[in-house]
């Protein structure tokens, strides 16, 4: 499945931001432009980014046409369709931050999944961030190949698993001294259903950690994406049925 835009987080402290427009909108772009510590802008200025929050429809899509044409990446409010970039429902958990988009399809959507978040993610979360944070000298020593080291924290932050950021305060120290080792080599997942909802917690860990995922072509996107975005998907090598529901995943 297609990406319709790729989040990305960035860095704006110190950075110009043009804003344009005046009344709710705009002011709460500012709000959220301010906690970024951007400098906002005119639109005379030079930056890399702006948000366009005029209500009239011609003087907006005039603006926004003006901005591209100088290379702007644009943000116009209540427009979608014109929009380079999308500003997310956040959910601040510092250093953590998850960010909720939907195209700028449904500002309501994102604000409704933010609120759900708030109540699940504990405040504490930023604390488990910042002792891995911490420890990436020692996790570097005992787990020389990247992709072993990032395993081992995988299985650690797994649910119920020593480092769960949805259990009570998960303490980094105890997990690198109880010296667990990380899932490694093949596992072959038969599914029962062709619906992404149904992977058992087992299955779902498995696509999450896989470096390389072989599957039949009858199982479909929605269970393939649950993989990670750069891990390698390919068919089943010499084919194979053609509505199997069968997965490979492989940790090298």
């Amino acid at each position: 499945m297609t990406l319709h835009s790729l989040p990305l987080f960035v860095r704006l402290a110190g950075r110009p931001v043009i804003l344009l427009g005046e009344g709710e909108a705009a002011d709460a772009k500012r709000r959220l432009l301010e906690r970024a510590g951007a400098v906002i802008v005119g639109e005379e200025a030079a930056a890399a980014l702006a948000i366009v929050a005029l209500e009239d429809q011609a003087d907006a899509l005039a603006a926004v046409a003006r901005l591209k044409a100088r290379g702007v990446l644009v943000n116009a409010v209540d427009r979608p369709e014109h929009c380079d970039f999308t500003t997310p429902a956040i959910v601040d958990r510092a250093p953590v931050l998850v960010a909720i988009g939907t195209g700028g399809v449904s500002a309501g959507l994102a604000a409704a999944l933010r609120q759900r978040l708030e109540a699940l993610l504990p405040t504490g979360l930023g604390r488990l961030a910042d002792g891995l944070h911490a420890a990436r000298g020692t996790l570097r020593q005992r787990y020389l190949d990247g992709g072993t080291r990032r395993r081992a924290i995988g299985a650690a932050l797994a649910a119920g698993g020593p480092l769960d950021p949805l259990a009570e305060a998960p303490d980094v120290a105890r997990w690198l001294a109880a010296d667990a080792s990380p899932v490694g080599g093949h596992v072959r997942i038969v599914l029962t259903s062709a619906d992404p909802d149904e992977l058992t917690l087992r299955q779902a860990r498995a696509l999450a950690n896989a470096d390389r995922v072989l599957h039949h072509p009858g199982v479909p996107t929605a269970i393939l994406d649950r993989a990670r975005a750069d891990a390698v998907r390919a068919a089943w090598p010499g084919g194979g049925e053609t509505d199997g529901l069968t997965v490979e995943v492989e940790m090298a």
